[in-house]
């Protein structure tokens, strides 16, 4: 599973349905792919830019695809833009991706047998296992004091960033969480040029998210 994958599991609720809003989900998916693209060293962020380290394939499909729009691109751009490019799509890329390995399926239906709608479940209810085993690595990262491995830590600077915290860690105090995941943050869990790139593209997901949030309500 890439960044990317885990983060929709987490994102869906056991009905098939997200858990969190439509921006949340795009710019957590889009901050996810540039996220997995710096923990595997192909992007660093220098002078607020993303920039290639390493034009070589990572060997995901959709990781890749990722990578070449960055390589093939004529101008530097921020996170932030990245973010918003990726996310554009990013949803439906992840979500083909999940069902064609078959740890979700795809069932539409309509509401009020009138409007349609589309859930992603797993094939047989409950949580599919991957999803599982990421919820027991962040719980087990904002519940004890050790070191965090880089990517539960970019996991839950992913979670944060877009307020699925909330969902993920429902059953524990909210301030050990608050707490905990500030520590994460901050902790030496990545060498130095990674965890600025982590940091400078979790920034960029809240400030997506709150642009957008703030421009909807305006033309509401």
């Amino acid at each position: 599973m890439n960044l990317a994958e885990e983060f929709a599991l987490l994102a869906y609720g056991d009905d098939g349905a997200p858990d969190t809003d439509t921006m949340r989900l795009d710019n957590g998916l889009g901050g996810a792919l540039l996220l997995e693209l710096a923990l595997t060293g192909r992007v660093d962020v220098e002078d607020k830019k993303v920039i290639v380290r390493d034009g070589t394939p990572t060997g995901d499909p959709l990781v890749d695809q990722a990578l070449e729009r960055i390589v093939a691109d004529d101008k530097q751009r921020k996170p932030g833009q990245w973010v918003t490019k990726f996310a554009k799509d990013a949803r439906k890329l992840t979500l083909d991706r999940l069902v064609s390995q078959e740890v979700l399926v795809r069932e539409q239906d309509k509401v009020l047998l009138v409007f349609p709608r589309t859930r992603y479940p797993a094939p047989h209810g409950g949580r599919p296992i991957p999803e599982t085993e990421a919820r027991q690595r962040l719980t087990a990262a904002v519940t004890r004091t050790e070191a965090v491995e880089p990517r539960t830590a970019a996991l839950c600077a992913l979670v944060a960033a877009t307020d699925l915290d909330r969902k993920v860690f429902r059953d524990l105090d909210r301030n050990l969480v608050k707490t905990r995941l500030k520590e994460i943050s901050q902790g030496a869990w990545a060498a130095d040029a990674v965890k600025k790139a982590i940091e400078e593209i979790q920034l960029a997901i809240i400030m997506t998210v709150v642009a957008a949030t703030s421009a909807t309500a305006t033309t509401s």
